[in-house]
C-alpha cells in the first residue's frame, strides 16, 4: 500500500427484505445492539447499523432495507457468511434456538478440523457462523 496509511475493515453491508424482523435477530440471538437507524426517504431505503462496539472502532454490519422490495433477494453462491467468536457455542445455540433463530449447522467439530463452529440463519437467509474460542470446547 501506498505510504503508511491505515486500513480497518468497517462494515458488511446485506440487503434485508422485513427490517424489523432482522434488527430484531441480530439484536436478539445475536445480541448486537443498533448503532443508528437512518431513513433516506428521497432514495426509498433505510440503512441500520449494528454491532458489538462504535462503528468507529469495530467492524459492524449495515442492514440495509430497500422500501420497494417485495421479492426475496437472491443470496447468490459467491457470498458465504459472516463470522462471530463466542466462548460456549453449544449454550449460545440452545439459547438461539429458544429465541427462535434457526440452527442450521448444529455445533461440533468442523470437517477436517478441530475448531467448533455452528452456524445460524437470519430471517433472509444468510449465513452467520458461530466460532467457539478458548479452552471452552466440547
Amino acid at each position: 500500500m501506498a505510504g503508511k496509511q491505515e486500513f480497518r475493515l468497517a462494515h458488511t453491508m446485506i440487503r434485508v427484505r422485513d427490517l424489523e424482523k432482522s434488527m430484531a435477530f441480530y439484536t436478539g440471538p445475536l445480541g448486537m445492539t443498533v448503532l443508528s437507524n437512518t431513513d433516506y426517504p428521497d432514495g426509498k431505503f433505510t440503512n441500520v447499523f449494528v454491532g458489538y462496539g462504535d462503528e468507529n472502532s469495530s467492524a459492524v454490519v449495515e442492514l440495509t432495507h430497500n422500501w420497494d422490495q417485495a421479492e426475496p433477494y437472491d443470496l447468490g453462491t459467491g457470498w458465504g457468511h459472516l463470522a462471530i467468536e463466542m466462548g460456549d457455542i453449544y449454550a449460545a445455540c440452545e439459547e438461539m434456538a429458544t429465541m427462535g433463530a434457526t440452527v442450521s449447522r448444529p455445533p461440533g467439530p468442523m470437517m477436517h478440523g478441530t475448531t467448533h463452529i455452528a452456524f445460524v440463519e437470519d430471517p433472509d437467509g444468510y449465513k452467520i457462523e458461530l466460532i467457539q474460542t478458548g479452552t471452552g470446547s466440547r
